[in-house]
Order: structure tokens, then C-alpha cells, then sequence
């Protein structure tokens, strides 16, 4: 089930399930809001690809002033359908 579907920045849809939703907030309890990872993806600070596999996987970068730290939202793309593998937070970017 889908928690929600949102156009990125250049506009491919990105999904985030329920059970990658349990997932990221139970590895990584400091990621709380769901405004935030949206917003990541949306208007992200910085896009990069993956070094290991760079046709199917993205980084969205933004930074969390509060915590002064980079939120990281892991995009893995299949069949040019998208969806979020994982979220936390970075003190650098990759």
C-alpha cells in the first residue's frame, strides 16, 4: 500500500509504501515527517546518482537546518517506476 505518489523535481513519480515506510522509521527513528521526505523530493538541495548503480538508483539531498545535518531520500527506479528505499540523516553528502 502506498503512503503517497509525488512528481519529483523533474517530474518522474516517485512512491513510498507502508512497508518501506516501517522500515526507514524503525532503522532510522530520527526521521519523523513525511512533509520532510516529500519536500526532499520535490525540491531537492542536490540529485546524484548512484556510484554503484547509477542508471537505477538516486540520492535527494536537503538540508535540515535544525539539525544541521542532510536529509537523504534513496530512490530506486525500476521500469520507469520510482520508489523510496530508504531515508536518514548525513552529516556530509555522498
Amino acid at each position: 500500500m502506498n503512503i503517497f505518489e509525488i512528481a519529483d523535481k523533474t517530474g518522474r513519480k516517485i512512491r513510498l509504501t507502508q512497508e518501506r515506510w516501517s522500515h526507514i522509521t524503525q532503522e532510522h527513528p530520527e526521521v519523523v515527517s513525511l512533509e520532510e521526505v516529500k519536500d526532499t523530493l520535490t525540491s531537492p538541495l542536490k540529485i546524484k546518482s548512484s556510484k554503484y548503480s547509477p542508471e537505477d538508483v538516486n540520492y535527494y539531498y536537503r538540508f535540515d537546518k535544525d539539525k544541521k545535518k542532510y536529509l537523504m531520500v534513496a530512490v530506486k527506479y525500476l521500469n520507469g517506476d520510482g520508489f523510496v528505499i530508504t531515508v536518514y540523516y548525513l552529516r556530509n553528502l555522498k
